[in-house]
C-alpha cells in the first residue's frame, strides 16, 4: 500500500508536492473521513497526517464493505474483515489505531461451520446439513407427513427449553419419505443450540466395523465417539447385515452406555416388533430371539414412534 506519509516526507521541495498535498486534502474530505471525524472533534491536523495510512485503509475497507461483493470475493486485506479507527492518548499525545473486525456475513459463516462442526455423518450425505434447510419446505412438502413434522417440532422445542431428553425417536415408514431429511433437520437445529450429533447410515456403518475388527483403536474411538455425541440417528437400521457380534458387543454396547443418559433415534422401514425378529437372527447363529429381546430392551422403552406418511420423495425428485 502506498504510505501517504512517507509520500508527504519524501515529496518536500519537489514540485510534486502539489500532488501529493491534494491527494491528503481529498482523503480528508472524503465523506466517510468527516463523518469519523465528527465523532473525535478534538483530532488536530498534525495527528491525522502522521496516521494517514490507518486512515486511508479505513476508508478504502468502508467503501469496499458499502459495496460487498460477498465473502469470495472480498478485496479487503483480510477476507471477511475491514479496519476500524480508534482514538486514544498516551503520555499526553493522542494517537490513532486500527484494528480488523470480522464483517456480519464472515460471522454468520463461522456460525454455520461451527454448528455443521458438531455434526458428523456416517455414509450419510450430508448435502442437507451443508446447505441448510427450508422449514417452508418440511412443512409443505408432503402434507401427509404434517402431523409427524409437528410432533418432531415439539421435540426440538422441548429439547432447546429443557435439555436432552430421556428418550429419541423412532421413525418409520415406506421408503422416500423423508425420515433420514427430518433427522439431519433436527441435528442441524439442535446444533445451532449447541448439541452434538451423529448420524449413521447402518447397511454401510455395519460392513465398515467388520474391516475394523483387525483395528481395535479405531474400532473403539469410533464406538466412543457414538456413545458419548449428545445425539445419535441410527439411519435405516433393520437393512444392515448384523452379525452376533456387531449386534451384541457393538451396537448392544452403545445402546446400552446411551439408554437413561442421551436419547438415540431411528430410522426404518421396520415396526419395533419386526425390528425385534430382525435382531433376532443372524446368518451365522441363526434364530437368538432372547438376544432380539434384549437389545430391544435398550431401544423399545426410550424412543417415542413415529409414523412418516407420504409419497416418496426420492421418485418425485426424478421426475422434477
Amino acid at each position: 500500500m502506498e504510505s501517504l506519509a512517507g509520500m508527504l516526507k519524501q515529496m518536500e521541495g519537489n514540485p510534486l508536492l502539489k500532488q501529493a498535498e491534494e491527494k491528503v486534502r481529498k482523503l480528508l474530505e472524503d465523506p466517510v473521513i468527516v463523518k469519523w471525524r465528527g465523532k473525535h472533534p478534538d483530532l488536530d491536523e498534525h495527528t491525522l497526517k502522521i496516521h494517514l495510512n490507518r486512515i486511508h485503509q479505513y476508508a478504502v475497507e468502508y467503501k469496499h464493505c458499502s459495496r460487498c461483493p460477498g465473502l469470495e470475493r472480498c478485496p479487503n486485506d483480510l477476507t471477511g474483515h475491514y479496519t476500524m479507527l480508534t482514538v486514544g492518548q498516551v503520555n499526553g499525545q493522542t494517537h490513532i489505531y486500527d484494528h480488523k473486525v470480522a464483517c456480519k456475513k464472515w460471522t454468520a459463516r463461522q456460525a454455520q461451520n461451527a454448528i455443521r462442526s458438531r455434526i458428523r455423518s456416517f455414509y450419510v450425505d450430508d448435502r442437507a446439513l451443508r446447505e441448510g434447510y427450508s422449514l417452508d419446505e418440511i412443512l409443505t412438502r408432503d402434507l401427509s407427513r404434517a402431523k409427524a413434522v409437528g410432533r418432531l417440532m415439539d421435540y426440538i422445542l422441548k429439547t432447546r427449553e429443557e435439555g436432552l431428553q430421556r428418550v429419541g425417536l423412532y421413525l418409520v415408514g415406506p421408503f422416500g419419505t423423508g425420515k433420514t431429511f427430518l433427522m439431519c433437520y433436527m441435528l442441524h437445529e439442535l446444533a445451532k443450540a449447541g448439541y452434538t450429533g451423529a448420524i449413521v447410515y447402518m447397511p454401510d456403518f455395519v460392513e465398515d466395523l467388520k474391516s475394523m475388527f483387525e483395528q481395535p483403536q479405531k474400532l473403539k474411538e469410533t464406538v466412543e465417539l457414538l456413545k458419548e455425541t449428545d445425539l445419535l440417528v441410527f439411519d435405516d437400521i433393520g437393512a444392515e447385515n448384523l452379525s452376533p457380534w456387531l449386534r451384541d458387543h457393538v451396537l448392544g454396547t452403545i445402546l446400552n452406555y446411551r439408554m437413561n443418559r442421551k436419547p438415540t433415534f431411528f430410522t426404518s422401514n421396520y415396526e419395533l416388533d419386526a425390528l425385534e425378529k430382525h435382531f433376532s437372527f443372524t446368518a451365522k447363529d441363526g434364530d437368538e430371539e432372547y438376544k432380539g429381546q434384549r437389545l430391544m430392551d435398550r431401544i423399545r422403552p426410550f424412543v417415542l414412534p413415529l409414523v412418516i406418511q407420504g409419497e416418496n420423495q426420492r421418485g418425485r425428485l426424478l421426475q422434477e
